[in-house]
């Protein structure tokens, strides 16, 4: 990845920036911009310092990093106000926990009679150094959504309640495909938006830190990734 796209991207990921804005916070000429942005020339070393202040990146990213990982499989990048909800979570460790956990919720559903489920996941980090790195394990957390008013759980099964809370988000295309790639992506996205922007991480030990979200629609299937922000 060249100079000149990792700038276009950030200028691009601080809200739609144009070069003209760009220009005039780094007080060069549009063109200068364009230039750089062309690899036709290149900033001398403050500017360089400017840009990684401005976009609070490192000039190694910056000159020799890969940040462009946006393609056609990833949605534009929103805020959302996720509502309050109630759900139960079943956790699996091993070396494949995602089927396990989601495979066990989906269940759950049936049993329980939730037409059309809504089951979401994320990452369970409580291993420890031996599981992760002996055994390869990890974990993984999966999720049932329950209808309002719904309260027909087994004896075994707590609800939890999730408040309302504004989350940043993202919808990757086809995500499946290449998933080891596409939704470690999609959050380095998510957190390169964050940091560009000053958008501030929420650590609240009583809401889901980060989740996904996998739906069919018109024949395409979908994955929305969300983390939480202040």
């Amino acid at each position: 990845m060249s100079f000149g796209q990792n700038l276009q991207f950030l200028r691009k990921m601080s809200n739609k920036m144009t070069q003209e804005e760009l220009a005039e916070k780094l007080n060069v000429s549009r063109q200068t911009i364009s230039k750089w942005e062309l690899n036709s020339a290149y900033p001398e070393m403050d500017k360089v310092m400017e840009i990684c202040e401005l976009f609070s990146c490192s000039m190694d990213d910056l000159i020799r990093g890969d940040l462009n990982i946006s393609d056609e499989c990833y949605s534009d990048i929103r805020i959302e106000e996720v509502e309050a909800f109630r759900y139960i979570k079943y956790a699996v460790i091993s070396r494949e926990p995602e089927d396990d956990a989601i495979f066990h919720v989906h269940r759950w559903a049936e049993t329980l009679g939730v037409e059309n489920p809504i089951i979401i996941g994320w990452d369970f980090p409580v291993l420890s150094q031996e599981q992760i790195n002996v055994f390869n394990m990890h974990g993984y957390a999966a999720a049932l959504i329950l209808p309002d008013d719904y309260s027909c759980v087994n004896d075994d099964m707590e609800i939890i309640t999730q408040k309302k809370q504004k989350y940043i988000a993202v919808t990757i295309k086809n995500p499946m495909i290449s998933p080891f790639t596409k939704i470690p992506n999609a959050y380095k996205l998510l957190m390169t938006h964050m940091s560009i922007n000053g958008i501030k991480h929420c650590d609240d030990k009583k809401i889901i830190d980060c989740f996904e979200k996998e739906y069919d629609s018109e024949g395409i299937h979908y994955m929305d990734v969300y983390i939480a922000i202040e």
